[in-house]
């Protein structure tokens, strides 16, 4: 546990190196901490931050630096986000960046890719978002035979997104036996999720005629491999704003790495899933997420919802030397703007 000299110390080191981006020494932290302490004692602290894994001294300066543990403590315990007006701070967060800043609702994916750009833009590092999860809810199916136990299966959502899959049947089905098995189904079923049906065929499978109950799971399965296709793609905006960081220059190999992850996206969808079951911003730094394993990168995300559900997740991905107050601003409020966007459909 630190002392309040200690935590005040710690915080201001903080700010500094995040504001000026050099060591900081003890001569600057007795001026701007405010502490009337000399500069022995304010050595002695440092010595035991230092002790403790929360700064350390670079070996080409007598100043200290934050490590990815010392930003830990500094955001959990010490930094304060004034909650304000959403559309209001949106405005001053765009002072002097220019260019379109209302995400238009009239198709999702423009709404997202606006969303990826904006985060970009305002952070001036790297925007990341998952598209909106589907609920995998089907408003209508139909059956149409192709061939010998070739069937399409034409699921059609609410939204009226249409996903068509081939499959291949066990037994072969003349289309009148697929027309009654689409009549059936459309009265029985529609409007409820994939899950929702699955759930309820593993007890009324036995009052179905068979057709009817091997084309229902074949239906499911074929809706389920369809949501998961075309579910949870990453967009990522604004990546070669990290070569222009100076603090990275000189771990090339780890920004060499982490575009592996940006072309790959695989590894960004596990981050960003795992943000989606947490409650407003999270931020991870440094290491801590083992998705985006750098010691140099910090992450600041956000689930979003529309009409009231979580579907997706944003973020922003920088150096651990990031205005964490600015970044969890220029997060939340685009996280409520893509929300209200989406909802607004």
């Amino acid at each position: 546990m630190l002392d309040e000299r200690a935590k005040t110390l710690l915080k201001t080191l903080v700010e500094r190196y995040i504001a000026d981006g050099q060591p900081v020494g003890s001569r600057t932290l007795s001026r701007a901490s405010g502490l009337e302490l000399s500069p022995a004692t304010i050595r002695n602290v440092m010595a035991d931050l230092e002790e403790l894994g929360l700064i350390v001294s670079p070996h080409t300066s007598a100043g200290r630096v934050p490590t990815p543990r010392g930003y830990r403590l500094f955001v959990d315990t010490m930094l304060t986000v004034r909650a304000v007006d959403a559309e209001a701070q949106l405005s001053q967060l765009l002072a002097g960046k220019g260019g379109p800043h209302e995400l238009q609702p009239d198709q999702p994916q423009r709404v997202i890719a606006q969303a990826a750009s904006m985060l970009s833009n305002l952070s001036s590092f790297v925007g990341v978002i998952t598209t909106p999860r589907k609920a995998g809810v089907f408003r209508h199916i139909e059956f149409l035979r192709l061939g010998e136990r070739r069937v399409l299966v034409i699921l059609v959502a609410p939204d009226g997104d249409v996903q068509n899959r081939v499959i291949i049947t066990a037994a072969d089905h003349s289309q009148a036996a697929l027309i009654e098995a689409t009549n059936y189904l459309n009265a029985h079923y529609a409007g409820l999720s994939i899950d929702d049906v699955r759930e309820r065929l593993k007890t009324e499978v036995e009052a179905l005629s068979a057709d009817i109950a091997a084309l229902m799971r074949a239906a499911v399965q074929a809706g389920s491999d369809a949501i998961a296709e075309s579910d949870e793609q990453v967009v990522v905006s604004g990546e070669r704003n990290l070569l222009g960081v100076q603090d990275l220059h000189h771990d090339m190999r780890g920004l060499r790495d982490m575009f592996d992850v940006f072309e790959q996206k695989t590894q960004l969808m596990r981050l960003l899933e795992g943000s989606s079951r947490a409650e407003g911003v999270r931020i991870f730094i440094g290491g801590e997420s083992r998705v985006v394993p750098f010691e140099s990168l910090s992450v600041v995300s956000s689930p979003y919802e529309v009409d009231g559900q979580v579907v997706g997740t944003l973020g922003v991905i920088g150096p651990t030397r990031m205005p964490y107050d600015r970044m969890i601003q220029i997060v939340d409020i685009t996280a409520k703007l893509v929300g209200n966007a989406l909802s607004q459909r």
